[in-house]
């Protein structure tokens, strides 16, 4: 699937107009965290996972979370998306404190995530997973769900229109009566971004967005990352594809063995003897 840059625009007009909010590409002071972790631990039995990690995530900007395979991120990211509760530390979102938060209610408040291994409803339609996502915003009880009210079936009405310009936004719409199952391992990637999307999130959250595409399709995820961004949206990433991370981000947090042992600007984290031992070995090349 290609989307030229004239369609990201296209679907960045679209979204604006569907949220009725017109939002900065950036934030006014790019130094305000979006997300501050304070820390953070967390222990699995006798293993320590993560290792008093501090660390923020500058509000409207692009952040990277990298290090080699077992250094803790998708454990950093359950903790911070509530499907983990750390063993000591705190995570706040919007200075509101989210520590110890049910995923659904840290969603609530403005986080959304995709995971490493795509977690689709492969027998549902593409549609209903994104109408699955914003089913959060709704404000029908149980009993209007079953009567069918008239408030209930405006309601209905919206979340499925709202569904469909996610999925516009990120070129999937031709597909939204298909069984999400049938689709390529790419847009399957692009389901969950825009079921994420459909939550309304201020924050992002992408566990390897570019794991198992080729070239191209990265290319159009980073045009994609680079969209959601200009909707005022700051993303954070874990991501193995160094090319990617180095084009894309704006900050880069590295962890090693559970421990955070780099922080700061793409080129000052590439250039770090710490990260090149670690993770980036010497014959690294950017």
């Amino acid at each position: 699937m290609q989307i030229s840059q004239a369609a990201v625009e296209q679907a960045i007009k679209r979204v604006t107009e569907m949220s009725g909010t017109a939002m900065n590409a950036q934030s006014e002071n790019t130094n305000t965290p979006i997300l501050e972790i304070t820390n953070l631990s967390k222990h699995f039995g006798g293993v320590i996972a993560l290792s008093q990690i501090d660390m923020y995530v500058p509000q409207g900007q692009i952040a990277s979370l990298i290090g080699p395979n077992g250094a803790g991120k998708t454990t950093l990211f359950n903790c911070i998306t509530g499907l983990e509760r750390p063993t000591a530390g705190a995570v706040q979102l919007q200075t509101r404190s989210i520590t110890g938060l049910r995923p659904d209610q840290i969603t609530s408040i403005g986080m959304a995530r995709t995971f490493q291994n795509i977690r689709l409803f492969s027998q549902l339609t593409v549609l209903d997973n994104i109408k699955i996502g914003r089913h959060c915003r709704s404000k029908s009880h149980f009993w209007a769900a079953i009567r069918r009210n008239h408030k209930q079936r405006q309601e209905e009405a919206e979340i499925t229109e709202y569904a469909l310009e996610a999925l516009k936004f990120v070129g999937l719409e031709r597909y939204s009566d298909q069984i999400a199952g049938n689709l390529s391992y790419g847009d399957g990637r692009r389901i969950e971004i825009a079921r994420a999307l459909a939550t309304e999130p201020t924050l992002l959250l992408l566990d390897e967005p570019a794991a198992g595409m080729n070239p191209l399709e990265t290319q159009h995820l980073m045009d994609l990352i680079y969209a959601i961004r200009q909707q005022g949206i700051t993303v954070l990433l874990i991501e193995h594809d160094m090319k990617v991370v180095m084009r894309i981000s704006d900050w880069v947090t590295v962890l090693d063995h559970g421990e955070k042992i780099s922080h700061g600007k793409p080129e000052a984290v590439q250039n770090d003897a710490r990260v090149i031992k670690a993770y980036l070995g010497k014959s690294y090349n950017a």
